[in-house]
């Protein structure tokens, strides 16, 4: 994909630009450009060509992780990809007025909210400061379905899979995004708009597809 050109990407070729840069990640050969010249492009304007709202976990580096430059994504992180009023309106943003055809949703392995919101349900879990119990009350209903508990039952966190745990949240969020926005759903169903959501391996630095909303 040419990073100076306006032409907007179909969803379809917006993913293949991101998992074609996670494939070049993954085998070491990064090409993306963050030089005097593509900062000199950007000054006016802004097209990147997919939005990615992510964790915070400081590996997983955006950009890095799917081989793009400067001017390349519009990033939304926070811990745990937790919808709130400031996701949907930066990612509706993106969609209405930045018009990408892509929006990644991506979770990763050893997730550190996903274990706070595990080990808060256990019988002697203790009081968390109110803004991260605030944070981590999104991904408690992924460990409580995941493990089939009734409302009042506490969990033994070292028996509970985490993994899957993330990857239900995961899925949470996904149709937590098309159901809270009008902006995101209308584009989807427009055809100009896909959401992919996906997991991050840690130890071995590929995104793996989990849902796929729309075209791509």
């Amino acid at each position: 994909m040419n990073p100076a050109s306006n032409a907007v990407p179909s969803p379809a070729e917006a993913w293949n630009e991101m998992r074609e840069g996670n494939v070049r990640f993954v085998a070491g050969t990064p090409r993306h450009r963050q030089d005097v010249d593509r900062r000199a492009e950007l000054v006016g304007q802004q097209t990147p060509h997919a939005a990615l709202f992510g964790c915070s976990d400081s590996r997983l580096a955006a950009e890095i992780i799917f081989d793009q430059g400067l001017g390349d994504l519009f990033v939304v992180r926070n811990a745990g990809q937790v919808i709130s009023d400031s996701v949907l309106g930066s990612l509706e943003y993106a969609v209405a007025v930045l018009h990408v055809p892509l929006i990644l949703v991506l979770a990763h392995d050893e997730c550190g909210a996903v274990r706070a919101a595990i080990d808060s349900q256990a019988a002697d879990a203790p009081a968390l400061p109110a803004h991260i119990a605030h944070l981590i009350e999104k991904i408690v209903p992924a460990v409580r379905q995941v493990n089939g508990l009734r409302a009042s039952t506490f969990v033994e966190p070292t028996k509970v899979d985490a993994g899957h745990v993330g990857r239900e949240h995961l899925k949470h969020t996904v149709t937590e995004l098309l159901e809270q926005s009008e902006v995101i759903s209308a584009a989807i169903a427009e055809g100009t708009l896909a959401i992919v959501g996906a997991n991050y391996v840690l130890l071995e630095g590929h995104a793996d597809p989990n849902i796929v909303v729309g075209v791509i």
